[in-house]
């Protein structure tokens, strides 16, 4: 059984850092791409970033490029990293595993899903 679990948010003032966790079990972790989306209240699920474990090649999405970090432990968990965080970047952040298309930014090309961890940044 495939199980991702998100942890790390919380509220962070404007200009902050945030890491966030993705333990994933139940699947080949070094086999599948992994990803990060979010999505905000009114808003669609938008794509963050993406690693293939082992580090070899990642995707970031436009909104996060240069702010964000994404990596793995080599073992069974995936990290996000932000900094200069803002307002905007508030939402819930939702860990995807499983690609089984060419598009990492499309939520409909993840099998499995995380329960998300809320990402709240304050002016």
């Amino acid at each position: 059984q495939v199980r991702l679990v998100e942890s790390g948010g919380g509220s962070i003032q404007t200009g902050g850092s945030v890491k966030l966790s993705c333990t994933t079990s139940g699947f080949i972790f070094h086999s599948h791409w992994i990803a990060w989306f979010r999505q905000a209240p009114g808003k669609e699920r938008e794509g963050v970033a993406a690693i293939y474990p082992g580090g070899f090649s990642t995707y970031y999405g436009e909104s996060v490029k240069g702010r964000a970090t994404i990596s793995d432990d080599n073992a069974k968990t995936v990290y996000l990293e932000m900094d200069s965080l803002k307002p905007e970047d508030t939402a819930m952040y939702y860990c995807a595993a499983v690609l089984r298309g060419g598009r990492w930014y499309a939520p409909d090309q993840y099998a499995y899903w995380g329960q998300g961890t809320q990402v709240t940044v304050s002016s």
